[in-house]
């Protein structure tokens, strides 16, 4: 299996020529301290070190070998604990933390290129990191100061390890009917009782503590409120005690990610500390959910750029066959690279995964400015996080599944065998379709609350920000742009029929929202070709504008038809699939 290879002039380039970092982080005082340009390269060429020769490397073994369960403890894959203390050392786990408590202090559009790299390096490994730093996100945002400065900084450094405890097997995804009870303590404190299923990092031994962030209800209530429940006690000090009821009942065997610590968990009135307001704890939920839906689209992001490199340096080394027309080196079998079906397959990952590194850089980018940004800038970036959170997820996670099973075909019959490393990629990245909202759901909140429910103001807002910016570029030719500002119409006009049509069809949201939430990833990533191409003009390497160039013309002509495709199935309505009765099932 090839060695991973960042892809660092693409990250430098989308930072200072498609988005303009400096400019970003000037305008916010934390940021201007915090980062510039060689701060963040120096970053990523320290990340990209990271990812080849300490995250990569285990990521085979620990697929092998997975989490074991023994003596009621979770014990991770050998070299994941030394990899982890490594990572944590050197500061990794807190590098967007909030410097007041030990983090870094770094934007999340760079943070974004970090996470891809570890995500291409090793999936399973790099949850834990993640679901860390999502959950001090949530306490940052809306626990009390003395659980900030009681936690936050041992979170922030990697010595303790976060978890976010949501669902449970007779809840599913609709959380109003979790059973988890919080009762209240004379002291201000509560035990938490009941039991989560489907907890990523749950339990392991990389950590001497887990920190949880629990969804339970208050006696006589149906509100969800949440609260931070440590697997070990902490005194007023910082230091660890007695176990607090805090219990893994077994852990999951999956399909893929097997490294990684799935748990059901049981907590028996384990001391918690509320977070947030009483009955609000969804909101608070959703403060880390925004970051961590995000980072499981960045996961697909991640897989699509390993599968890529490990293809395309297969299609240049394996030699089948004779290219259409005769080898142009008169060869009697060339490597399969010059077959038109392989081009077909490595374009569309190519074109795929460079646009959806843009949409993660755009995404990370209006999360800082809502983060840190003042009045109208950050309102607008608010506005732009919820419209884009849903599509990051979901769009970034289909496509990463599609280009590792493209990737997997490329390989023929040796992409079905373990050896060359491509079916872990399947593998592995199936579940981000899944987990932290399926990607129904979120097409669902995409299209229902998102675009119709304040009647298309945020979309409209954006698509017309999109073709502004579109008609003032250069280099790409009219003919381009008129394709791309006919589709946004087409798609604010289909936008436009499910906003006056979704009282009187009230199933017609449901049934038309992957379609539509996928016409608009084909669309802005159809936009984000054109605009790299012609960032890219006049770049220092002439080969690098070259290939932007030649991904965005194949974008155009093969990849946003798919636009066209997805609307017509909007607009064809629900009554197809609704009308269908239900015994004929």
């Amino acid at each position: 299996m090839n060695p991973y290879q960042a892809p660092l002039t693409e990250m430098r380039f989308l930072l200072e020529k498609v988005f303009d970092a400096p400019a970003t982080w000037a305008q916010t005082p934390a940021l201007a301290e915090a980062v510039d340009l060689d701060t963040a390269s120096a970053i990523l060429e320290e990340a990209d070190k990271i990812s080849r020769e300490l995250i990569h490397p285990i990521n085979r073994e620990g697929d092998e070998q997975g989490v074991r369960f023994e003596d009621a403890k979770v014990i991770t894959p050998d070299g994941y604990k030394q990899a982890y203390d490594q990572y944590a050392e050197g500061g990794w786990v807190g590098l967007c933390g909030d410097p007041e408590y030990g983090g870094m202090g770094m934007p999340k559009m760079l943070g974004v290129l970090v996470d891809e790299m570890a995500y291409s390096a090793c999936n399973a490994f790099t949850l834990y990191g993640s679901l860390t730093a999502g959950a001090a996100l949530a306490i940052n945002a809306h626990a009390t100061a003395e659980l900030k400065e009681k936690y936050l900084p041992n979170l922030y450094s990697g010595q303790w390890a976060g978890a976010m405890d949501m669902t449970e097997p007779q809840a599913g995804s609709d959380l109003r009917n979790i059973r988890t009870k919080a009762t209240p303590n004379d002291d201000g404190s509560y035990h938490i009782t009941g039991s989560k299923i489907f907890i990523t990092g749950g339990d392991h031994d990389l950590t001497e503590n887990v920190i949880h962030l629990v969804l339970a209800k208050l006696p006589d209530t149906n509100g969800i409120s949440l609260f931070l429940v440590p697997k070990y006690k902490v005194d007023d000090n910082g230091n660890i005690g007695a176990a607090n009821g805090v219990t893994v009942g077994s852990i999951e065997h999956k399909m893929g990610l097997k490294g990684s610590a799935t748990c059901v968990m049981n907590f028996d009135a384990a001391e918690g500390y509320l977070v947030g307001k009483p009955n609000r704890g969804l909101v608070c939920m959703f403060t880390m959910m925004n970051y961590e839906r995000l980072a499981i689209g960045i996961q697909g992001l991640g897989t699509s750029q390993a599968a890529y490199q490990m293809a395309a340096d297969y299609a240049k080394e394996r030699v089948q066959g004779i290219a259409a027309g005769g080898s142009p080196t008169g060869a009697t079998s060339d490597p399969i690279i010059v077959h038109g079906d392989v081009r077909r397959m490595l374009l569309t990952i190519r074109a795929l995964t460079d646009a959806g590194r843009a949409l993660s850089v755009f995404t990370g980018k209006q999360l800082d400015l809502a983060k840190h940004g003042e009045g109208e800038v950050k309102a607008k970036a608010a506005r732009y996080v919820g419209l884009l959170t849903p599509v990051a997820k979901a769009f970034l996670s289909d496509r990463g599944l599609d280009a590792a099973i493209m990737a997997q075909q490329v390989f023929g019959g040796h992409g079905y065998i373990r050896e060359t490393g491509i079916e872990q990629l399947v593998r592995d990245t199936r579940i981000a379709q899944i987990y932290e909202g399926t990607n129904g759901i979120q097409a669902i909140d995409f299209l229902g609350r998102k675009t119709t429910g304040d009647s298309l103001a945020a979309l409209t807002e954006f698509s017309e920000e999109c073709l502004s910016t579109l008609q003032q570029l250069q280099s790409v030719s009219d003919k381009d742009k008129l394709a791309l500002s006919q589709r946004f119409d087409a798609l604010l006009s289909t936008a436009k029929y499910i906003n006056t049509n979704k009282l009187s069809s009230p199933a017609l949201i449901n049934a038309c929202a992957v379609d539509f939430l996928d016409a608009f990833g084909y669309l802005i990533y159809g936009y984000y070709s054109v605009l790299l191409a012609d960032r890219a003009v006049g770049h220092e390497d002439q080969q690098f504008a070259d290939i932007k160039l030649a991904v965005a013309k194949f974008y155009m002509d093969k990849l946003l038809p798919k636009v066209d495709y997805h609307l017509a199935q909007v607009d064809a309505g629900d009554r197809a699939i609704m009308q269908v009765d239900q015994d004929l099932f």
